[in-house]
This record gives C-alpha cells, sequence and structure tokens, in this order.
C-alpha cells in the first residue's frame, strides 16, 4: 500500500490526498510535520533529503517528493491527465503557475494566520504584498473561469486539484473571494465531483 507522510492542514498535502482518491487508490497517512522535527530525523531525510511533506513512498520503498511530481505520476493514464498535447501542457502550466505565483502567495499568508510560531512574520508590508500578490493570481484565475468551466481542457483534472487546495482556504488568509465570482462558481464545482473529500476528512 502506498504511505503517504502529510502534514494534515497542508494544501500540498490535500492535493495528493485528493488525486489519490479520485484515482481509486488505497493509501495510509502518516503524519509527520516541521513543527515537531518529525521531518528532519534521519528516516524521514532518508526518504525525502529536503525534508519536506508531501512524500509519498510505494509498496517496493522507492519513494517520490514534491506535490506536483506525486499528482503527474499517479493521473497518468487517467482522465485527470489529458490524452491531448495541448490541454496536457495547459495543464503544465497551470501547476506551474500555482507553484510560482499563486501557493507563494495565497497558502503563505494563510499559514501567517494559522501557524502561531509565523506570525511574528506577519508584518503590515509583508501581508499587504501577499495579498497584492494573491489577488493577482485569483483575477487570472477568474479570467480563465469565467469563460470555461475548468482549468484546462473541458474536464476536471489536477490542473483543477492543484488549484484548489489552497484556493478553498484563502478566506483563512483574509482573502475576499466573494470579488472573484466565477472562482467561487468553481470550487463549488470541484468539490461536487464525485469522490471528492474535504481537507478536514
Amino acid at each position: 500500500m502506498i504511505t503517504l507522510y502529510e502534514q494534515a492542514t497542508s494544501g500540498n498535502c490535500y492535493k495528493v490526498r485528493l488525486v489519490l482518491t479520485h484515482t481509486g487508490r488505497a493509501f495510509r497517512r502518516v503524519e509527520v510535520s516541521a513543527r515537531d522535527g518529525s521531518t528532519r530525523t534521519q528516516e524521514f531525510l532518508a526518504r525525502n533529503p529536503i525534508g519536506k511533506v508531501p512524500t509519498v513512498e510505494f509498496d517496493d520503498g522507492r519513494p517520490l517528493g514534491e506535490s506536483n511530481a506525486i499528482m503527474l505520476h499517479f493521473a497518468e493514464g487517467t482522465a485527470l491527465l489529458p490524452a491531448d498535447a495541448y490541454d496536457r501542457a495547459k495543464v503544465y502550466e497551470w501547476l506551474f503557475f500555482e507553484q510560482y505565483s499563486h501557493e507563494p502567495m495565497i497558502a503563505v499568508r494563510r499559514a501567517l494566520f494559522l501557524y502561531e510560531e509565523r506570525r511574528h512574520l506577519a508584518t503590515p508590508e509583508r501581508l499587504a504584498q501577499l495579498m497584492e500578490g494573491g489577488n493577482k493570481a485569483l483575477s487570472v484565475m477568474e479570467g480563465r473561469l469565467a469563460a470555461a468551466h475548468w482549468l484546462a481542457g473541458n474536464a476536471f483534472s489536477i490542473a483543477d486539484i492543484a488549484l484548489y487546495a489552497y484556493t478553498h482556504t484563502a478566506e483563512e488568509g483574509g482573502y475576499d473571494l466573494s470579488s472573484f465570482p466565477a472562482v467561487q462558481a468553481w470550487l463549488a464545482r470541484v468539490a461536487k465531483v464525485p469522490g471528492h473529500v474535504p481537507l478536514e476528512a
């Protein structure tokens, strides 16, 4: 059985849980975190030298890290990764966007409120910078979703899973999603996809 090493409140870990669930794979969850040092043990670093979650371990002991790499692996050969070359490239585009332009703003601002040990970093200047960058990312999504049901191609894919994970918790970081009605409608669509599970599940 696949083992998922994760921190339950992490959107990056949630992405992996969603793709495993949507592809019908059995897995077990092991809670680890940088907050308690469990991702810095020799045992964990042998699986992932950068000491980050999520990390998965296959039945044969091979490990794999980085949330979007894990999603791409498990989506291979399924409807979550389009067969059409252009639509597939658009999935990659959204995955890169998520890690470069979206997650560093929306997830980080949420973390400054969610984790007590990070609150000293929540200076007014930093919060304003993250708000501006996050709203820009949400505006890019709004533009696409005002014209289409899904982010890449015409069907639900790992692009939607990747962006859903932190977008649906954006209000925990102070973002006002009412300014992005197409994003809100998309969030509702994702939550209704058969097999969807909430972050808290």
